[in-house]
């Protein structure tokens, strides 16, 4: 159990997570605009005028936004709701032109229900983090203060993009129950869980670099053994596992040296300062905030039936605590190598499509992937599986790792040659291994006779060294290997020079 040792005793952390992940579609949640929001995009160039809250116009609802949200919960082994509404969650602030968010009000089912993800506790045992509600609303526009002294602008573009929060449950009927987060290293396990499974279903990119993946951190502490929950502070809008974790350990300390000396921690809002690395007031929330929720009149309740959502779940591919499961089980992966290789769905099948139906290819293969090629990013393209020559640069493709790995299997090249021609494909070389080992004169000796050759040759350039040997000095048969893979051009197989200098040797 993680705990903070404190000057009167140890404390554990209560962490909850607000996460909003952008919902991927092709026009916003209750409006025919683009969704494709990003910084390029010229300010209020994607705005309906649903979006902008003009007189009659009326949302209405993107089904396809609602199928989303259903397979999303399916890969949280979430409840659906058959039946959900539509709220105004009142408040007035300028980058929300309706002067209320259309949401889905807490007190009433939400389109996914209580569900589950898996994470692995900070001792290593499996750990279900449960997940409360996950609902669908519209994203708020952008402001800008730093283009004008006196002046603040707004940006409509991402108004109305359709969001999808994810709130973390605490059972605070049972404080004993810990399925709740208890470290900043569970809370960011959690976070990439729910990434990975966003990403496999094609829900999110959930990038948090650009914003389309932020948490709200809520963090309280307690006294090691204590049954009750104390009163937790809220940090808004994080965008870096980094950021979120030392956020997470900063607040907690600062709020058990308020409990240790003497005074209370008030149920506030908080800011995290990344240059300082400390979190400071933004508003206090002493009293909740009253949203008025009531349920929007322009929009119907949402209906969903068994046949829509098994429609959906036939559509799901592999997701990647499966895919992780499977590397290790059926194809013998270390459980740090399966990590690596689901962190997005493109890697995992940019490597099942290099290993085939050959398992034997599958260590080697991550091997290569994980040594090799994730140094060089520029030189494959995991996401849109490109090859040949993309602006001017070679793009390994899995079928030239796939040919490199069985060229090693069959001898026909050692691992030497092997790293030879793989950093010939990175500058550029064309052709298949095959081709570029023919082309330089890389392919491997295997003929025992032309080995045994340059065996003898080096035994009668050296009897010193073969005396000594002989007299128990057994390390000099590096020298020896060294010497004959040098008479060849590095091109013997060094496992049948081993074998040869052995029986010559004596």
């Amino acid at each position: 159990m993680f705990t903070i040792h404190g000057k009167t005793g140890d404390w554990e952390l209560v962490i909850g997570l607000e996460t909003h992940i952008e919902v991927l579609s092709n026009s916003k949640l209750f409006s025919g605009a683009s969704a494709d929001y990003n910084p390029t995009v010229a300010p209020n160039t994607q705005v309906s005028m649903v979006d902008a809250a003009m007189p009659g116009m009326l949302p209405v609802l993107n089904d396809y936004c609602v199928d989303q949200a259903i397979k999303f919960g399916l890969g949280i082994n979430a409840e659906i709701s058959r039946r959900s509404i539509f709220a105004r969650k009142q408040y007035f602030y300028p980058d929300l032109p309706q002067g209320y968010q259309i949401s889905q009000p807490p007190e009433v089912a939400p389109v996914v229900g209580r569900g589950y993800v898996e994470i692995t506790d900070d001792e290593g045992n499996p750990k279900k983090i449960f997940i409360e509600r996950a609902h669908l609303e519209q994203d708020a526009g952008k402001l800008k203060h730093d283009a004008h002294p006196t002046k603040s602008f707004a940006d409509y573009n991402r108004t109305g993009v359709s969001l999808l929060e994810i709130v973390t449950f605490l059972d605070t009927k049972n404080p004993e129950n810990n399925s709740y987060i208890s470290s900043p290293d569970e809370a960011e396990k959690y976070l990439r869980q729910i990434r990975e499974i966003a990403r496999a279903l094609g829900v999110s990119k959930a990038n948090m670099e650009e914003g389309s993946m932020r948490a709200d951190v809520n963090v309280s502490v307690r006294r090691v053994g204590e049954k009750t929950f104390r009163t937790r502070t809220e940090t808004k809008n994080m965008v870096s596992f980094k950021f979120i974790k030392a956020a997470i350990e900063y607040e907690a300390r600062r709020q058990i040296e308020i409990y240790e000396s003497g005074g209370t921690v008030s149920q506030d809002t908080m800011r995290y300062h990344p240059d300082d690395n400390i979190t400071t007031v933004m508003r206090s929330k002493e009293n909740a905030l009253d949203y008025r929720y009531f349920p929007d009149p322009d929009l119907l309740p949402l209906i969903i039936d068994d046949e829509r959502i098994e429609r959906i779940r036939k559509t799901m591919p592999e997701l990647p605590a499966a895919t992780r499961t499977r590397f290790i089980e059926k194809l013998g992966l270390a459980e740090y190598d399966a990590a690596r290789l689901t962190e997005t769905t493109d890697i995992s099948h940019w490597f099942d499509a290099a290993v085939g139906d050959k398992p034997a290819r599958a260590k080697p293969i991550a091997n290569w992937m994980i040594s090799e090629l994730f140094a060089h990013p520029e030189n494959y393209d995991i996401e849109n599986q490109k090859s040949g020559i993309v602006d001017g640069m070679r793009i390994i493709t899995p079928s030239d790792l796939a040919e490199l790995v069985d060229m090693i299997a069959a001898n026909e090249i050692n691992g030497k040659q092997a790293k030879e021609i793989f950093i010939k494909m990175l500058d550029g070389e064309a052709g298949t291994p095959h081709e570029i080992a023919d082309k330089f004169g890389m392919k491997q000796i295997t003929d025992t006779g032309a080995i045994e050759s340059a065996v003898d040759s080096v035994i009668a350039a050296n009897p010193a060294q073969v005396e000594q040997y002989r007299g128990g000095k057994v390390g000099l048969l590096g020298f020896f290997v060294g010497n004959v893979m040098k008479a060849t051009g590095g091109k013997a197989n060094p496992a049948v020079v081993n074998e040869i200098l052995r029986k010559k040797l004596g």
